[in-house]
């Protein structure tokens, strides 16, 4: 049996949680419900059996405005939405076609530099001091593929890694371990971490005196 402690606890339950509900409600809704209300009270009900020839094609009438404004509606929003996609394709391609401009302005000095080492050097400059240029262009190159996120590779004296280096030939070597890089002949580059071009190198293998050793 039910006391009747609780049986007057549950409807104040009920009572508080229709409170909380209500709450919870933001009076623009509150308001917005009570506009829609009022307007659906305002309207006067419609029975087809019973309506009149007027009051049907008056209503046939409304009927078919209504179906034409949400036609135009649509019609907008699709118009809307095909020019918003065609400004992001031309948008994409103006920055596909222009995306190495920032790279290409970092660059320009660098040529500015090689070509002022060139005419140094037609003017009869020691070679000590185009060779100084030539260093310093090239390092500027380097800086600035760097700030880009372009980076060298190192090989050099480290185990042969076919994810990064491309083996040209091998060579015997005693003092190193088999598959172990000895020379760089062309220099291998990242992108961030992505490799553009890997290094060219010459591997070590062991000499013939290891071999006929281990046999």
């Amino acid at each position: 049996m039910v006391s009747k402690e609780k049986r007057t606890a549950e409807p104040q339950n009920n009572v508080n949680e229709n409170q909380e509900d209500q709450q919870e409600i933001s009076p623009e809704l509150e308001n917005q419900a009570r506009a829609d209300e009022a307007e659906i009270e305002q309207e006067e009900p419609f029975d087809p059996e019973t309506a009149d020839g007027d009051t049907l094609l008056a209503k046939y009438r409304e009927l078919e405005d209504e179906l034409s404004e949400t036609r135009e509606r649509v019609l907008r929003t699709a118009a809307d939405a095909e020019n918003f996609k065609k400004r992001l394709q031309r948008e994409k391609e103006e920055q596909t076609r222009y995306a190495n401009e920032s790279l290409v302005r970092e660059l320009l000095p660098v040529i500015d530099n090689l070509e002022r080492a060139l005419e140094h050097s037609e003017v009869g400059a020691d070679q000590g001091g185009l060779l100084e240029g030539l260093n310093m262009t090239l390092k500027g190159f380097l800086d600035t593929l760097t700030r880009f996120g372009c980076t060298s590779v190192e090989a050099a004296g480290k185990l042969f890694d076919p994810n990064f280096h491309e083996a040209v030939s091998q060579e015997e070597s005693a003092d190193h371990e088999p598959n172990t890089v000895l020379r760089e002949l062309q220099k291998g580059y990242m992108l961030k971490e992505r490799l553009l071009r890997p290094v060219m190198v010459l591997v070590s293998k062991r000499t013939s005196q290891q071999d006929n050793a281990t046999r």
